[in-house]
């Protein structure tokens, strides 16, 4: 077991972060909802452990593999896919879990999704995170990050006003393959294809490296102060998103809350956010009427961020860098507005659309996560112009 030497601040940090976690499951406990608010507060916070003790990032496990051929973060996501789908699969044909009725993430895949997750993929690069890398971070310490998901909110704001216009580009309909060809046959093709991917990525880290990294190799790692192995992340993840399938009848997501978060802000002071083209739907009144603390994906994101920091405090490592280069800062608003909104405009996010789009069945998952992967090329491309 490894040994932490923590200090009086970070213990303070373990505190704050219990007391904050129990303050704020008391205040969602008193929002009237249908929705068990408080257990999925208690599910993000556990994601947020899970992420940062795994260290289980999107945007890094993008640029190590197209940067420089190691393959572990990619090679743990596709083990998290195939897990998802293994679980998500039979109960989303059966719509429903143990009783509960359920509903996958399928979305349009059009032109939205292809221009969306490219600019996406842009962001995550410039912005140091995805919209998960981006919730731990800041639950971790990242002061650069601030800045980051202060943009994703202003970048998710513009980019629902604009959801509109994005909808009348060509697209296909909603299709999920779980529809379209039966669970059994939709999952093992599924399965292929991760297995596939799994086995590419490690082969070419094989060839340029002459050996695989291991997603298994727990070390003297403690499942308490960190950090676990790639896999143990990849499997909390998937099992943790299919509690969230069942708590709230739909899987994970993370970037949707981030307009409700800014529309809040700006009703408080006197702006008719309510009359704004996205934020005039019956869904967004009503979810702008509840408020923060009654939106199911907001309460799930302030837990990851307060996960976060717990596992932070436990893992000595709450260390917050206040002096941040400016062409550091630079990319930070620039990618914090293309996550934002490439996010609304694909349909989701790394989790929303990529995670739980794919494992809901849906072509639009796949969409994302090809141009994606495009944008995070291009996004690699641009970062030495910002000294990253």
């Amino acid at each position: 077991m490894s040994t932490v030497t923590r200090s009086p601040a970070q213990t303070r940090m373990i505190l704050v972060a219990l007391v904050g976690i129990a303050l704020l499951a008391l205040l969602i406990s008193r929002q009237s909802s249908e929705a068990p608010l408080v257990p999925l507060f208690l599910v993000g916070s556990l994601l947020g452990i899970a992420l940062y003790h795994s260290v289980f990032g999107f945007t890094a496990a993008f640029r190590l593999l197209l940067a420089e051929q190691r393959s572990a973060g990619f090679r743990a996501q596709m083990v998290m896919l195939g897990s998802a789908c293994l679980l998500f699969f039979p109960a989303l044909a059966g719509g429903n879990l143990f009783g509960q009725p359920v509903q996958g993430f399928v979305s349009p895949a059009g032109l939205s999704v292809v221009i969306g997750s490219f600019l996406f993929g842009i962001g995550m690069q410039l912005g140091g995170g995805c919209a998960s890398g981006t919730l731990f971070t800041v639950g971790g310490g990242s002061t650069r990050m601030l800045v980051t998901l202060l943009f994703f909110i202003l970048g998710a704001m513009l980019g629902l006003t604009h959801l509109a216009w994005w909808k009348t580009l060509p697209a296909l309909p909603p299709a999920s393959m779980i529809d379209l060809m039966g669970w059994p046959f939709a999952l093992l093709l599924n399965l292929s294809v991760f297995a596939l991917a799994y086995f590419a990525a490690a082969r070419i880290e094989r060839r340029h490296h002459g050996a695989v990294e291991p997603i298994a190799n727990q070390g003297n790692a403690s499942w308490l102060r960190g950090p676990w192995p790639l896999l143990a992340g990849a499997l909390a993840l998937a099992l943790l998103n299919f509690t969230t399938l069942y708590l709230a009848g739909r899987p994970w997501g993370i970037a949707t809350a981030f307009a409700l978060w800014g529309g809040s802000v700006l009703q408080l002071v006197g702006l008719p956010v309510g009359s704004w083209s996205g934020f005039d739907t019956p869904a967004m009144q009503t979810t702008l009427a509840a408020g923060p603390l009654g939106d199911i994906t907001s309460v799930m994101d302030f837990g990851i961020v307060l996960g976060a920091l717990l596992a932070s405090g436990l893992a000595g490592k709450f260390l917050p860098i206040w002096r941040i280069p400016l062409s550091h800062l630079l990319a930070s608003m620039i990618g914090g507005l293309l996550l934002g909104y490439g996010s609304r405009i694909a349909y989701g996010c790394n989790i929303g659309a990529f995670f739980s789009g794919i494992a809901s069945g849906s072509l639009h998952g796949w969409v994302w996560i090809v141009f994606a992967l495009i944008g995070n090329r291009a996004g690699i491309a641009l970062r030495p112009m910002f000294k990253l």
